[in-house]
């Protein structure tokens, strides 16, 4: 059991020791560089002084009383005995109580040695114990609101997380293994990609998810045939051209989140839902977000709606003649869209007869870890740095959301990287993940107060180009796709947002998360989808009840558009002769 960790080459693995702190060492000064220059200024310690702050309401309930604080050092230490015990008993030769060994499905503690060795046995063993125990006090903590558990009980998450024996060199055994096989070669590969990722990254850890040089932005991504034919101060309006004789007469109009870039609708043709569309035989037309800098901080919430969408109808009608379009939105893109449609209606303007919500809240109080970053004392700091240079810089938006799945993309990446030296295989779905973008000042602003922190557009308060919105002015067809394993915008928080709408809304649950069941083609038959008719309820009562159908909702979301409106036309080409092409799709603007 031991032979696999016996060093038995100590010259060799003294030599690569040695080697792999010189890239260290290289690692650490590009990181001070930019620094010491004056180029940069860490202001991480803001978001570790929330945690602390936050972290420390709850030691104050358990260290105000002392029977409170005998009563959790009872807890933790019978338990880790318990866990002593055992280990000692397995050390013997003997086996423990099947009943007293904690059963924990955790693919991070995979490796066999975690069970068979009683070393790490017992390692496994202590953290779960001390995670649960941590766990535990914040839940049984009294006297905290809501937002404070909240942030308690994500900030307790990320410390476990991070604190994981498997994140360790001497205390993951796998890792250990190699290092030994290896005589530490592994270690030398893995700092040297340090250094490398925190140069790329210009003084702070880009951590590479996949092989970024397999990918390139119209070379092997985004490869549906169109063109750019009109462009505003914040986005391209791109229309694809058709594969079909015949369209539906209703041009298909979508609008992608600023956060990210479209292309996650058409990573590859396989995959592309865009080029799926096309050959289903819509004229689909896609708004290409611009990556802001800072001439447009001040375009906020009202420029979107003008600039974006309203700029995007305009550019259909020249194209196509039609005034009448189907619509979709995607995460924060159906937001803003939904926020369009109470505007439009409050204008009488009927351009948009049908829309379709991807993953889209509407109403926020549900809206999952997020959450735990919007408060005003958090929000004010932020707004007073992003006016410093007009936006918020996209890194800023990836590590928040990499922390929602910590254990799925922060940790095995870090470890596998860095500890084991291995180079990340190549997705294209990571490598659109960490094609970040920026958030204007103004936009981002507004999105983060009137969305999660005062959740003004479900309440009817939210104010839009000098007008009061209500989402109950809404009376046009809605579909509305949740997903069940979202973390950004969980499927309780959709079900709860469709009630407020004035119209008929077809709430689907997808299978999968917020990306892959969306991005879900029917061919691949991966997945499924549950269909329950309207919203009304508890979301877990229209799921108890809801069918469940094998594969892809592309095809049943199609079916819903035909049945509004199937009527189809010759088709069309892009520009549709009245306006002259800017370049080829995917455009300028999604290179930036």
């Amino acid at each position: 059991m031991a032979e696999p960790y016996i060093v038995r080459d100590p010259q060799s693995m003294a030599l690569n020791l040695a080697r792999a702190l010189e890239h260290l060492g290289k690692a650490a000064s590009v990181w001070l560089a930019p620094r010491e220059r004056g180029e940069m200024v860490d202001i991480g310690s803001e978001p570790v002084n929330d945690m602390v702050k936050t972290l420390s309401k709850v030691s104050e309930y358990w260290l105000s009383d002392p029977r409170r604080t005998l009563e959790a050092q009872t807890y933790l230490m019978s338990s880790l005995f318990t866990a002593w015990t055992r280990s000692m008993q397995k050390l013997g030769g003997e086996e423990p109580v099947a009943e007293q060994v904690p059963v924990r499905q955790d693919k991070r503690f995979a490796d066999e040695d975690w069970e068979r060795n009683p070393f790490f046995d017992f390692l496994r063993q202590t953290y779960f114990i001390a995670s649960d125990w941590a766990d535990k006090m914040v839940s049984d903590a009294e006297g905290l609101d809501e937002h404070t558990r909240h942030k308690a009980t994500f900030y307790v998450k990320q410390i476990t997380s991070a604190l994981s024996p498997t994140n360790f060199m001497t205390t993951n055994p796998q890792v250990y293994r190699e290092t030994v096989a290896s005589h530490g070669a592994n270690l030398v590969r893995g700092m040297e990609m340090l250094a490398e990722d925190i140069a790329a990254g210009q003084g702070t850890l880009r951590l590479r998810h996949t092989d970024t040089s397999k990918f390139a932005i119209g070379k092997n991504l985004a490869l549906t045939p169109g063109k750019v034919i009109a462009q505003s101060p914040v986005c391209q309006v791109i229309q694809y051209e058709s594969t079909t004789d015949k369209v539906l007469k209703r041009p298909l109009l979508v609008c992608p989140p600023w956060i990210n870039k479209f292309y996650v609708l058409d990573l590859n043709p396989q995959k592309s839902f865009i080029k799926w569309c096309v050959d289903q035989g819509h004229t689909v037309f896609v708004i290409s977000w611009i990556n802001p800098d800072e001439r447009h901080a001040d375009k906020g919430w009202e420029a979107y709606a003008r600039e974006g969408i309203d700029f995007a109808l305009e550019t259909i009608e020249k194209a196509t003649g039609e005034k009448q379009v189907n619509a979709i939105g995607y995460c924060v893109g159906g937001t803003l869209l939904a926020a369009t449609l109470a505007l439009h209606a409050q204008e009488k303007n009927t351009r948009i007869r049908t829309a379709t919500l991807f993953t889209t809240q509407v109403d926020f109080t549900h809206a999952g870890d997020l959450k735990v970053f919007v408060d005003e004392d958090q929000l004010g700091s932020l707004e007073q740095k992003m006016q410093a240079r007009g936006y918020l810089d996209g890194s800023k938006m990836s590590t928040a959301f990499n922390l929602l799945r910590s254990n799925e993309l922060i940790w095995p990446y870090m470890v596998n990287n860095y500890l084991k030296g291995q180079e990340p295989l190549p997705f294209d779905l990571l490598y659109w993940n960490s094609d970040s973008t920026r958030m204007a000042a103004a936009n981002h602003s507004y999105y983060l107060r009137n969305c999660y922190l005062n959740n003004t557009l479900s309440q009817g308060t939210m104010v839009l180009a000098g007008k009061t919105l209500s989402l109950k002015d809404i009376k046009i067809p809605i579909y509305n796709l949740a997903t069940r394993e979202d973390h950004i915008a969980p499927p309780k928080s959709v079900f709860l947002g469709s009630q407020f709408f004035g119209g008929p809304v077809e709430y689907v649950l997808s299978g999968s998360g917020h990306i892959a069941g969306v991005v879900n083609p029917p061919d691949k038959k991966k997945y499924q989808y549950w269909t329950n008719g309207a919203p009304k309820g508890d979301y877990e009562d229209w799921l108890a009840n809801a069918k469940e159908s094998a594969g892809s909702w592309w095809p049943h979301w199609h079916g819903w558009i035909e049945s509004h409106s199937d009527k189809k036309v010759p088709a069309r080409i892009p520009g549709g002769g009245s306006l002259n092409a800017i370049e080829e799709a995917p455009g300028s603007y999604v290179m930036g």
